[in-house]
């Protein structure tokens, strides 16, 4: 399992910052579930908490850019030749090296990751624990906001990575497909796509939901799931089911599809849920 692939630690961020070629993006979201609209209106925004402060140099990755505003759910995913634009646009050419993290849950991060990698950015990786690790490890933190100058950017789109509603759908009547909901099991057990197991996404990350969790952890995580052929998670939103599918390639699954539009469309478009272990 080649880890640096996919995960950046502080100390090697460290090294390399301020290099020409390396890209650093805050790609925070903010959640309010559960809290009254008197709460959330005291809330900072992610971009307010990027301006408080960021790792030196980060541009801040705004999901809502790369999201379908004629959608009906909440950050499913542009249409291809948007995406394509847009990637280019926030300055990520097809030779960056790029860095993204979140302060806050690994998932916004590895969002990020997934949608670039879906794209084509080859050399995209997440800073594990994010904002607070940095900090934690001595790094400097600024408030002026940065942005990269626009690149050429030329997408090469993997299809497989994306799972639908009818992908699902179809899913169900397949053995050789696991669906797995990386909500925590309690949610899990009030509602959740019918078939479905649960591998909360809390197997892999420490108690903060920062920070990806040592190899072996991972792998003593997954022990005892029968793999078929293809793999596709869910949650809420398409966020934290992120954190699943990265896990999975980690571990070498290569045929590993996130549900773009997970609990939010399939409960809009009215399909089937159960409740339960």
């Amino acid at each position: 399992m080649n880890r640096s692939r996919f995960l950046i630690e502080p100390d090697e961020l460290m090294a390399i910052i301020g290099q020409d070629n390396v890209q650093i993006y805050d790609a925070s979201i903010m959640f309010y579930m559960g809290m009254s609209p008197e709460e959330i209106a005291k809330m900072p925004t992610a971009y307010a908490r990027y301006l408080h402060e960021h790792i030196p140099g980060a541009a801040f990755f705004d999901h809502e850019d790369f999201t379908d505003q004629e959608s009906d759910y909440d950050y499913m995913l542009a249409e291809d030749q948007l995406l394509e634009q847009t990637i280019g646009r926030v300055g990520i050419a097809n030779t960056s090296e790029v860095v993204v993290y979140a302060i806050g849950p690994i998932a916004n991060a590895t969002r990020a990751w997934w949608l670039l990698r879906y794209a084509g950015v080859e050399n995209v990786r997440v800073l594990n624990g994010g904002l607070n690790s940095w900090k934690a490890a001595g790094g400097a933190v600024e408030q002026e906001e940065r942005k990269y100058a626009p690149a050429a950017f030329k997408a090469a789109f993997k299809p497989e990575m994306i799972a639908s509603l009818a992908d699902v759908r179809a899913a169900q009547e397949d053995d050789a497909v696991r669906v797995e909901n990386s909500l925590p099991r309690d949610w899990h057990d009030q509602e959740h796509i019918p078939g479905s197991a649960c591998l909360p996404l809390t197997a892999f990350t420490d108690e903060t939901w920062e920070v990806l969790k040592p190899d072996e952890q991972i792998r003593a995580s997954l022990e005892g799931v029968e793999y078929p052929d293809r793999i596709i998670t869910y949650c809420g939103g398409g966020i934290a089911a992120t954190v699943n599918a990265m896990a999975h390639l980690m571990m070498g699954k290569t045929n590993v599809a996130v549900y773009d539009g997970s609990l939010y469309e399939w409960k809009g478009e009215k399909q089937p849920l159960v409740k339960g272990k």
